[in-house]
């Protein structure tokens, strides 16, 4: 044997050695006693996560952070005596992943960091409003007490009353009919309206209208119509008719202006009123009240409806569309603005159904009268006899618009001979 073949057997031997070596070592960590657990600081909670991990690793052979149960990681960490008091980084030390500190700062409207100016995103930092009881909410966040005023009172009872106001005027027109004149049409007529009054209220009432059926789909589509049209068609409705919402709101809020100016003299009160509305103006008994240009139903519709709810309707439309300068858009002030503007304008459209009924179907005349501006005679002394009477004396000219000549025959005429 030479020298060589005697190297390649020792360097074989050394080999098997090492392996039988490396072996026994193996078996002796496997099968060694644990040694005995020492008290560990908080932040030796993290071992176990590694060993989790690396457990679930080998388990599925995936790479990255794998989900664990906070309380199996450490499950004696709540021990602790200042366990409710640790901020979100004291948690994560003892249970990583238990973000419990966190949200519990962010359910009481606790104000994070935002890069936004607090100018333009004043609660850019806070995911959830403090807690508050708006009327006819429990105590709770100030989102789900608006939810709780919209969804337990404002839908349902605006809703069911717009529902009441319109049978009771179906049963009216069915049991009554319409008001027609009791006496023979004259063919002399009287100016009621002058253009620009009527172009005020037709351009108020169009805007009116566009709104009342946008709004009665934005707040009662989805219970109506969504289940009919499905969502794909009733959202590009709902979305179209917001915007038309969003842009007839500051032309009725305009004409609602011009309105007012408009009518303010003729609407004010007289002794004259309260007999009017002590016998319901006749509608009842058939027998017509005395009153001026415009009776005492017509100037509570004026001054409760068009100027009382108006201006809250437009105050509170105007903030919901962000347009009054200067004020702070917070989620309060508009939680706020929808209630108020949402019962507002739930009372308007139920009082302007009422109006709407007795300028179309409900009276003989009256929707000529604004149509063309004028009104018969007989009309006139009927419907509005005081008015009539100014006009016979003089004290009120009959044609206050440049004359036309569809409308030259006048009751001026006829007072004078």
């Amino acid at each position: 044997m030479n020298r060589s073949s005697v190297t390649k057997y020792i360097q074989s031997g050394l080999m098997a050695a090492g392996l039988i070596l490396v072996g026994v070592l193996s078996v002796s960590a496997q099968t060694a006693p644990a040694a005995p657990a020492m008290p560990a600081a908080p932040t030796a909670a993290v071992a176990p996560v590694a060993k989790a991990a690396s457990a679930d690793s080998a388990k599925t052979g995936a790479l990255g952070v794998q989900s664990a149960n906070i309380f199996s990681i450490a499950p004696d960490a709540n021990t602790d005596p200042k366990y409710a008091d640790q901020n979100n980084g004291e948690r994560g030390k003892v249970q990583p992943g238990n973000n419990a500190p966190m949200w519990r700062q962010v359910g009481a409207g606790v104000t994070g960091y935002s890069s936004l100016p607090a100018s333009e995103a004043p609660e850019a930092g806070n995911l959830i409003q403090p807690f508050v009881q708006y009327p006819g909410s429990k105590l709770t966040t100030a989102g789900e007490a608006w939810r709780q005023v919209r969804n337990n009172f404002i839908i349902p009872y605006g809703g069911s009353l717009l529902l009441i106001v319109a049978l009771a005027i179906a049963i009216f027109y069915y049991g009554k009919g319409t008001m027609k004149l009791h006496g023979a049409e004259t063919g002399r007529k009287i100016e009621r309206f002058t253009p620009l009054e009527r172009a005020a209220h037709w351009t108020n009432a169009i805007t009116f209208v566009a709104l009342a059926v946008s709004g009665l789909v934005i707040a009662f589509g989805q219970y109506f119509l969504l289940p009919v049209m499905g969502s794909a068609l009733f959202g590009w409705l709902a979305y179209a008719l917001k915007n038309i919402h969003n842009f007839a709101g500051p032309l009725f809020a305009v004409s609602l202006i011009i309105v007012f100016v408009t009518f303010i003299k003729d609407n004010m009160p007289s002794k004259e009123d309260i007999t009017w509305l002590l016998k319901g103006g006749g509608m009842f008994s058939g027998q017509e009240v005395p009153s001026h240009r415009f009776n005492a139903g017509e100037k509570v519709v004026f001054w409760f409806g068009v100027l009382g709810l108006g201006v809250i309707v437009v105050a509170s439309g105007l903030v919901l569309d962000k347009l009054i300068p200067g004020l702070i858009y917070e989620r309060g002030t508009m939680q706020i603005a929808n209630m108020i503007h949402g019962v507002a304008t739930v009372l308007m459209m139920a009082m302007f159904m009422g109006h709407i009924y007795m300028g179309t179907v409900g009276m003989q005349g009256a929707y000529s009268a604004m149509r063309t501006g004028y009104v018969d005679e007989t009309w006139a002394k009927e419907h509005h006899e005081l008015w009539y009477n100014d006009i016979k004396a003089g004290k009120i000219p009959a044609q206050r618009s440049p004359e036309a000549t569809a409308h030259s025959g006048t009751a001026s005429t006829s007072a004078s001979a």
